[in-house]
């Protein structure tokens, strides 16, 4: 079995590698996410996942890994937005949000540490919103999930019944494509079956 590390800390990214099968350790980069402002957002996820990434790979001892890291963000319109750093920042997105369609963007940066080969890819879906209340909509950013959630919004959390529908790949709304990781790693030589237990 291949040693896999997730460089990240969020909770639907590591359920959505456990459910199909992979047992990821989680390293959280905690690198600056600043600097990316003037690139297109699917290139800045993609960046900013290589970025995590590479931190993390510099702090991993022991059997050289499979290093997985990945960044999400949405782009409405002209705003593009990670997580909010505000309940008030939260409620001025939903409000923008209601009945409108968004590009979440997530990319992904897989570095092979044994072989040194890396790869890097984004995936994008598109999100159709709801009309969620403001009383809804201010209970919601009251919530720590609110600031703990690019877009804000998730498709498992409290705001799932607000979204309509997506066209595309539900883990790259989630935070990780599963079926992109897999190509990914062919792109490296290694079967996906090979991070089974």
């Amino acid at each position: 079995m291949r040693r896999l590390v997730l460089a990240s800390g969020s909770p639907a990214r590591r359920w959505l590698l456990e459910s199909a099968g992979l047992s990821p350790e989680v390293v959280v980069s905690h690198v600056d996410e600043d600097g990316t402002d003037h690139l297109p957002p699917d290139e800045a996820v993609a960046a900013l996942a290589q970025r995590k990434g590479r931190a993390v790979a510099t702090r991993v001892d022991g059997p050289p890994a499979l290093i997985l890291a990945c960044d999400s963000m949405l782009e409405y319109g002209t705003e593009r937005w990670s997580k909010a750093t505000s309940p008030d920042e939260v409620v001025r997105r939903w409000r923008l949000l209601r009945r409108g369609r968004g590009y979440l963007h997530t990319g992904h940066y897989l570095l092979d540490v044994a072989t040194g080969r890396e790869e890097t890819r984004t995936d994008t879906a598109v999100v159709s919103f709801g009309s969620p209340t403001d009383e809804e909509i201010e209970a919601y950013a009251a919530t720590p999930e609110a600031l703990q959630v690019a877009g804000p919004f998730t498709l498992e959390g409290r705001s799932a019944p607000w979204i309509d529908s997506i066209e595309g790949n539900y883990g790259t709304v989630t935070g990780v494509s599963l079926s992109l990781v897999r190509r990914m790693l062919a792109a490296l030589d290694v079967p996906m079956t090979d991070l089974w237990p």
